[in-house]
């Protein structure tokens, strides 16, 4: 097995060098940014102001939502008594269905993938907050190409004439990290040098591999080793050819047009939990994650819309 790893100011870099510039913001149309922090501005008219009765919960699209749904459970019992809102968990089955949600005033709450953020930001005013982290403040995934034993796949080269999956197209380490780098790196085009498919999910993209629906696939390896934590896949059902970068991982953040009080105790909320003995704390400890820490996206996302650049994308959100 061949593992390479490669960190921003390698091959990649020269890419994203050009693609990167002055901070500015994406945002729709429908939302202003006076304070420069490229997130859409809380609206001052207080009757442009929801304050639902319910507060409405997704965490980001994997394999099967029930397991997540069971997961979240403490934390949103956790999150009712801070606000004393009733909140429910939202099982999304699509990147593209939690997006609209959220467009559509029909989420309030939610943690969106990483490569999805900027596009929850700039045509859904998502306004992030939050990423969990280790117990040392330490966080981040990364990117990792994967086949399964036997494939004949043993290097990045390899690829060539053979098939990769993505996840979604607005997926980072599943669609936008990837592309950038066979591109720069190994002058390897989607469709012109291999094949594509796309999954709709890191799980299903591990699964797809283990059970050799998938040559090989783009994944996060955060989900992979989750993954392995719960038995759904053993160590040795698939090979790693390449691990990229570290990345920042899911972002949890709010509507921007929930009522400025009740968006602060949803912060705190998340920052006050007790991770101790809970199923959230089960879950996440396979990927080494034990709380939740302030972020920035002005700061946090600068290398994911250096990379969204570097891949031609545009927010036409209108």
């Amino acid at each position: 097995m061949l593992l390479k790893r490669t960190l921003l100011n390698s091959a990649i870099v020269g890419l994203l060098a050009t693609a990167s510039g002055a901070a500015s913001a994406d945002l729709s149309s429908r939302y202003s940014d006076n304070d420069g922090d490229l997130l859409a501005d809380i609206p001052a008219d207080a009757s442009e102001q929801v304050d639902p009765d319910t507060l409405i919960f997704a965490y980001t699209p994997v394999e099967d939502p029930a397991v997540y749904a069971d997961v979240w459970s403490d934390f949103l019992d956790h999150l009712s008594e801070a606000t004393g809102k009733d909140v429910q968990f939202f099982p999304v089955q699509s990147n593209a269905a939690q997006q609209e949600a959220l467009r559509a005033g029909r989420l309030h709450v939610a943690g969106f993938n990483t490569g999805g953020v900027p596009v929850a930001v700039n045509c859904g005013g998502f306004r992030p907050f939050a990423m969990m982290a280790a117990e040392d403040g330490s966080f981040g995934y990364e990117m990792e190409i994967i086949t399964y034993p036997g494939s004949g796949i043993e290097s990045v080269e390899d690829l060539e004439g053979r098939q990769l999956a993505f996840t979604s197209e607005t997926s980072n380490s599943g669609f936008r990290a990837p592309s950038a780098l066979l591109r720069s790196e190994y002058d390897m085009e989607a469709g012109e040098d291999f094949e594509t498919a796309f999954s709709g999910s890191h799980d299903n993209s591990v699964l797809g591999v283990v059970n050799e629906d998938y040559e090989a696939a783009a994944i996060a390896n955060s989900v992979a080793r989750r993954m392995l934590a719960r038995g759904v896949v053993e160590e040795g059902d698939y090979e790693v050819v390449y691990t990229s970068q570290t990345f920042p991982t899911t972002a949890y953040g709010l509507a921007h047009n929930l009522d400025p009080e009740l968006a602060e105790d949803i912060q705190d909320a998340f920052f006050s939990y007790d991770w101790e003995g809970t199923a959230l704390e089960e879950e996440f400890a396979n990927s080494g994650e034990a709380q939740f820490i302030p972020i920035t996206y002005q700061e946090n996302w600068e290398v994911i819309r250096t990379i969204a650049d570097a891949n031609g994308v545009t927010y036409d959100c209108d």
